[in-house]
C-alpha cells in the first residue's frame, strides 16, 4: 500500500522536493517529474522503509565476505547443494548437423546478418544475441 502524498512530500521549490525520511532529488533534469510522480516517489520510500535493514544487513554480510576474499579466502559450493555434485552428471551427444564445425560464422541477429550467413556455406551460424546487441550510448 502506497504511503498518503501528506505524509511523504512537501514542495520546497518547482524543482526540490524532500521526503521522509530524508530523500531528497538532488539533481533535476526537465520532466524528471513526469518520472519522479509523488506516488512514485511514495513507493520507493515505502520500499526503503520495508527493506531498507535488510538492505544493510546484507551490504554488511557482503563486505564481511570481501575481507575474507581479499585475507585469502576462497569461494566455494553451498554445503546444501553437495548431493548434487556428488551424482553422476551427463550430457546427450551433440546432434550430427554441429559435429563439423570447420567453418562457422558467428554475427548479430540482425535480418541482412542472418541472410548473409545462411547463405554463406558455413556448416554452422551461431546468432550472437549478447555482445553485438549491447546497448550503446555516446
Amino acid at each position: 500500500m502506497y504511503l498518503q502524498k501528506g505524509n511523504i512530500c512537501r514542495f520546497l521549490s518547482k524543482h526540490e522536493r524532500t521526503f521522509v525520511p530524508n530523500i531528497r532529488i538532488l539533481r533535476n533534469t526537465d520532466g524528471f517529474d513526469l518520472i519522479l510522480t509523488d506516488d512514485a516517489l511514495a513507493f520507493v520510500a515505502e520500499l526503503h522503509h520495508m527493506f531498507n535493514d535488510r538492505r544493510l544487513d546484507l551490504l554488511a554480510t557482503r563486505a564481511e565476505r570481501q575481507e575474507g576474499l581479499d585475507l585469502g579466502d576462497r569461494f566455494d559450493f553451498l554445503s546444501e547443494t553437495e548431493h548434487v555434485r556428488r551424482q553422476d552428471w551427463t550430457v546427450r551427444p551433440a546432434p550430427t548437423d554441429l559435429l563439423d564445425r570447420r567453418c562457422e560464422i558467428t554475427g548479430p541477429t540482425d535480418r541482412k546478418m542472418v541472410i548473409n550467413a545462411l547463405n554463406s556455406g558455413a556448416k554452422v551460424f551461431m546468432s550472437d544475441f549478447e555482445d553485438s546487441n549491447s546497448p550503446t550510448w555516446s
